[in-house]
C-alpha cells in the first residue's frame, strides 16, 4: 500500500484536487439545490404531508359542520316546542273569547221576570243509540249541579236534563232521549201537551209532543216549550218546533213530531240551571 501511495501519490492529489474543484463548481451551479437522496426523501414524503394535511382540514370541517347541525337540531326543537306552547295559548284565549260570547248571547236572552243560577260546562262526549242520547259535561256535585237540573245552550234552548252527577262530571239525558218526559206547551196557541222522547224517533235527533189538546191547531214551525208545571222545570224554554203532525195507530189521539231548536251534534259549550226563581 506504501508503494502505492509512493508511486502515485502526485495523481491521488491531483485526483483530490480536481474532485474538490468539480464539487465547487456543482455546489455554484445548484445554487441551495438539495442533494439527490434529500430530493428522493422530499418527492417521496411530500405526497403523505400533504394528505395528512388535507384530512386534518377535511376532519376539522366535517367537526364544525356537525357541531352546527346540532345547534341547528336543538334551536329547531325548542323553536318547535314555544310554537306548540303560543298555539296551546291561542287555542286557551280563543276558548275563553267563545265561552264570554256565549255568556253574553245568554244573559241578553234570559227570560224576563226570571232569575237563573248558571252553571258553564263544556261537552266532553256523546253517546247516541237505539237505547239512549246522552251527553257528558264537565261539571259536577263539586259544582253545585243536581240530578233533574235543567241544561240550556247559548240561546237558552233547551239540551237535556240532568240524568246522574259524579265529582266532576254529568251525565245529560238530550230532549231527544227515549226517556225523556216534561210538560211541554204551544208557544203560539197556550196549549199544553206532554214532550216526551221516543224510540223512533231518536235515531232522527227528534222526539214527540203527545196528548194534544182535541181542538189544538197546529201548523209546521209551531215553537213548543217547556210549560213550568210542576215546578221542576223552568217555563218558557224553547225545546223545538213541530215538523209534522201524525194520529196514533188507534186513531183516538194525535202527537206531533218535534225537532229540537238546539244543535245536539255541534254542542260544545251548555248551561246548567242550578236554580231558578219567578221574579214578581
Amino acid at each position: 500500500m506504501k508503494d502505492f501511495f509512493r508511486h502515485n501519490g502526485v495523481l491521488i492529489l491531483i485526483a483530490a484536487v480536481l474532485l474538490a474543484l468539480v464539487t465547487a463548481v456543482v455546489s455554484m451551479l445548484l445554487g441551495g439545490t438539495a442533494d439527490p437522496l434529500s430530493n428522493l426523501v422530499g418527492i417521496v414524503t411530500t405526497p403523505v404531508r400533504n394528505g395528512i394535511s388535507a384530512l386534518a382540514g377535511w376532519t376539522e370541517e366535517q367537526y364544525a359542520d356537525a357541531f352546527e347541525r346540532e345547534q341547528l337540531k336543538s334551536e329547531n326543537a325548542e323553536l318547535k316546542l314555544r310554537v306548540a306552547e303560543l298555539e296551546e295559548q291561542a287555542r286557551a284565549a280563543e276558548a275563553a273569547l267563545q265561552e264570554n260570547e256565549r255568556l253574553r248571547s245568554l244573559l241578553d236572552l234570559r227570560p224576563s221576570q226570571r232569575e237563573f243560577d248558571l252553571e258553564s260546562a263544556t261537552v266532553t262526549a256523546r253517546s247516541t243509540s237505539n237505547w239512549e242520547s246522552t251527553l257528558t259535561i264537565s261539571k259536577g256535585s263539586s259544582s253545585g249541579l243536581e240530578a233533574d237540573d235543567c241544561v240550556v245552550d247559548e240561546y237558552w234552548n233547551l239540551v237535556g236534563i240532568v240524568l246522574e252527577v259524579g265529582e266532576n262530571w254529568a251525565s245529560v239525558a238530550t230532549v231527544a232521549d227515549s226517556g225523556l218526559e216534561l210538560g211541554g206547551q204551544l208557544a203560539r196557541t197556550g196549549g199544553a201537551a206532554i214532550l216526551e222522547g221516543d224510540f223512533a224517533l231518536m235515531g232522527e235527533g227528534k222526539l214527540k209532543l203527545s196528548y194534544l189538546p182535541e181542538n189544538a191547531e197546529l201548523i209546521a214551525g209551531d215553537l213548543v216549550t217547556t210549560s213550568g208545571r210542576g215546578g221542576v222545570y223552568p217555563a218558557g224554554l224553547a225545546v223545538g218546533h213541530v215538523e209534522e203532525v201524525h194520529t196514533e195507530a188507534s186513531g183516538m189521539t194525535r202527537y206531533a213530531v218535534i225537532v229540537p231548536e238546539t244543535d245536539l251534534d255541534g254542542l260544545k259549550q251548555v248551561f246548567v240551571i242550578k236554580e231558578f226563581t219567578i221574579v214578581e
